[in-house]
């Protein structure tokens, strides 16, 4: 009895020490999207000419890279294993870091948004940190590692946006580019954290461990429950993706505010997408994952109503916090629809069909809010929100209509 309770006390020591580092190494990774949000669309307004309608495509680059990284990390963790993989996923941003800072200098707006590219395939290896801190971690202690690591969301939340503030004048009178130059000894951090981690093999796990015949992808991807928790997910993320970028535009180009306010609002932004993370888990429990998910579709409508309602700093900050509430009731809760539509070994195969077609359609956001913001303006931007939600809100009530029916 002692020899197993020490064998599980060394096991869970070993596994909190991975998720300490791991979640340090991610608040660290994680803190480059809050800081080419704040200022991508910014600088790529300053660096066109006459024509500023793509001024997000740097941001719609980084999406791109977002989606890529998530297949780029899986291949490099296999061939590599997964520590090393993070570590390259690190080079990858400081390398996009150092991109963005020269296109800077050079004002050359395409290589922008290659180095934002870069920047967001790293950004996808960091979305990984999470599945590496669960399987790093015994059974019992799997829920608080993933804990820890949303946990370094709110870190990153807050380190991103302090960063842009603290170096955007760095290299003056080129400005921002002290914040992409910033991004490279946070890499090197990641990097020695993520040399001292020791991961177990998971390799061999669930091999031959299930009896039940795999669908069909189509079959799968057609029932009603992936759907309706595919596209409520992605349009959470969507249009949060949508007002995000287009926000500190029309905070600072728009409506004259300063970019230090913008930068905040980004800030309160994200802690609100993470935040609420902690107890997101305990109200699906209590309420249903369909009821949590309609709460979130709810609270985006009602961030496109403050947004709509006027122009003023607190309309603009209001409104980017319910959007992060929002993302996150709407998003998680639909991740767990779609979970829940699969069977353990069909994972693989309808987790990767899921994110290519999310991340694609978040790209497309991020796309066209620069469009929208120059050819329509800010208020257009928040009338996208009330048909998309409607529709989503829709399908989850009718979906829990069905399955309340089918309970009976």
């Amino acid at each position: 009895m002692t020899v197993v309770a020490d064998g599980l006390e060394r096991e869970l020591s070993s596994a909190r020490r991975n998720v300490f580092l791991l979640t340090m190494a991610q608040a660290i990774l994680a803190s480059a999207g809050p800081i080419v949000f704040s200022i991508g669309g910014i600088a790529g307004y300053e660096l066109l000419g006459e024509d500023k309608s793509l001024a997000t495509a740097p941001l719609t680059g980084f999406n791109i890279g977002v989606s890529l990284g998530a297949v780029l990390v899986a291949i490099l963790a296999r061939l590599l294993g997964r520590a090393y993989g993070f570590v390259a996923g690190a080079v990858i941003s400081a390398m996009g870091g150092l991109m963005a800072a020269i296109a800077l200098f050079r004002s050359d707006f395409w290589m922008m948004a290659a180095g934002f590219l870069l920047i967001g395939i790293s950004s996808g290896f960091a979305q990984k940190i999470r599945f590496a801190a669960a399987d790093a971690s015994p059974s019992f202690y799997k829920p608080r590692a993933i804990s820890w690591i949303l946990a370094g969301g709110v870190i990153s939340a807050v380190l991103g946006p302090q960063l842009v503030i603290l170096t955007k004048d760095l290299f003056e009178p080129v400005l921002f580019a002290g914040a992409f130059v910033a991004m490279v000894p946070l890499s090197l951090t990641a990097i020695i954290l993520f040399l001292l981690l020791r991961l177990p093999d998971t390799s061999s796990a669930r091999a031959g461990q299930h009896a039940e015949p795999t669908r069909p992808l189509a079959e799968i991807v057609l029932s009603q429950r992936f759907l309706t928790g595919m596209i409520c997910g992605i349009s959470s993320y969507a249009l949060m993706t949508f007002m995000m970028t287009g926000a500190p535009l029309a905070m600072v180009i728009g409506c004259g505010f300063s970019q230090d306010l913008a930068t905040l609002g980004i800030q309160w932004h994200v802690l609100a997408m993470f935040g609420p993370s902690f107890f997101t888990g305990m109200l699906i429990q209590r309420f249903g994952t369909e009821k949590v998910v309609a709460a979130g579709l709810l609270v985006l409508m009602a961030c496109a109503a403050i947004a709509h309602a006027g122009i003023e700093l607190w309309n603009f900050w209001g409104a980017l916090i319910l959007l992060g509430v929002g993302w996150n009731f709407g998003f998680i809760g639909s991740t767990a629809i779609v979970a829940s539509s699969y069977r353990p070994h069909e994972a693989d195969k309808v987790q990767g069909f899921h994110d290519i077609v999310l991340f694609g359609t978040v790209a497309l956001a991020s796309f066209s809010s620069g469009k929208v913001f120059n050819a329509y303006g800010w208020q257009t931007i928040n009338l996208v929100f009330w048909p998309v939600a409607g529709l989503s809100l829709a399908l989850v009530l009718a979906l829990a209509y069905r399955e309340r029916n089918r309970r009976r």
